[in-house]
């Protein structure tokens, strides 16, 4: 088992397509489905046995959540702040452009 390379509240972007986002969750390897899989041109399409991570994502046209492999994975380091709407609802921005889980309250 490897340990994850990236955290959850770090801004990361992708090494080939234009999009960035910051990490909700990970994967400590693939757990998706097989026709998301099968979707990937074989090609370019990364090795199952490494982290995968769930992102509030963002391009310049829009806001999603994207399932990346760690190996597709560089850190953002332009500080700016991720605009997706569901952001300010799981984290705190903190001064250095990074991001921290709100406090969940247990009921």
């Amino acid at each position: 088992m490897r340990t994850a390379k990236f955290r959850i509240g770090q801004v990361v972007r992708h090494r080939i397509y234009p999009f960035r986002g910051v990490i909700f969750d990970v994967d400590p390897t693939f757990s998706n489905t097989e026709e998301w899989w099968d979707a990937i041109p074989e090609d370019v399409r990364p090795l199952r046995d490494q982290p995968f991570y769930h992102l509030l994502a963002e391009n310049e046209e829009t806001e999603y959540v994207a399932y990346v492999s760690e190996q597709n994975l560089e850190p953002d380091i332009t500080g700016e702040p991720v605009r997706h709407p569901q952001v300010e609802e799981i984290f705190e921005e903190q001064t250095d452009g990074s991001y921290l889980p709100r406090s969940v309250e247990i009921h």
